[in-house]
C-alpha cells in the first residue's frame, strides 16, 4: 500500500482557512494566470495584435453606425469616436471576464475534480487576461487624449457614467 496523504475537508473549515489557502496557491494563480496569457495570445495569428484590432474595429462600427447613420450627438469637447472607445472598453473587460472565467470552469472540469486548490482560483487567472487585454486598450486611449487635445478626465468620467 502505498503512502498516501488523506485530506479530509471538515464543516467550517475552508471559510475559516479560504484566505491562507488563496496565499498557499499562489504558484498555481501565477501558472494558470500565464497559461491563459500565452495560449491566447499563441493561438491567434496576429498575436497580441488582437489585443488592438478588436476594440479599434468595434469602435469603427459603432461610430458609423451610432455617428454616422443615427446622427447621435456627442456631448462634450471629446470627438465621438473616443468618446466611444472610452465607454466601450470598461465593458469589453467585464463580458469578457464573466465568458473566460465561465469558460475556464468548464475547460479545466478534470482539475477541478481531481485536486483540491480554492476553486476561486481558475476563474480569477480568466480574469488576469482580460485584463492585460484592457490595460493594452487603455494605453492606445491614453496615447489618444493629448493628439486631440482633450482632458483625461472628462472622458474616462464619461466612460465610468455610462458603464
Amino acid at each position: 500500500m502505498k503512502n498516501e496523504e488523506l485530506l479530509i475537508i471538515e464543516s467550517g473549515r475552508a471559510e475559516k482557512n479560504y484566505w491562507t489557502d488563496l496565499w498557499r496557491y499562489r504558484e498555481l494563480f501565477y501558472i494558470l494566470s500565464w497559461r491563459d496569457i500565452s495560449v491566447r495570445y499563441k493561438q491567434t495569428v496576429i498575436g497580441v495584435l488582437w489585443a488592438i484590432l478588436r476594440p479599434l474595429l468595434t469602435m469603427v462600427v459603432f461610430t458609423v453606425i451610432f455617428g454616422k447613420l443615427a446622427k447621435l450627438p456627442s456631448d462634450g469637447n471629446a470627438p465621438y469616436a473616443i468618446m466611444v472607445y472610452a465607454a466601450m472598453l470598461p465593458w469589453q473587460f467585464f463580458s469578457s471576464s464573466v465568458t473566460e472565467s465561465s469558460n475556464s470552469l468548464i475547460n479545466n472540469t478534470q482539475l477541478i475534480t481531481k485536486v483540491y486548490f480554492p476553486r476561486i482560483i481558475i476563474p480569477i487567472s480568466s480574469v488576469v487576461t482580460s485584463f492585460i487585454d484592457f490595460l493594452v486598450s487603455f494605453v492606445i486611449l491614453s496615447f489618444s487624449w493629448p493628439i486631440i487635445n482633450s482632458p483625461p478626465a472628462g472622458t474616462f468620467s464619461f466612460c465610468l457614467f455610462f458603464c
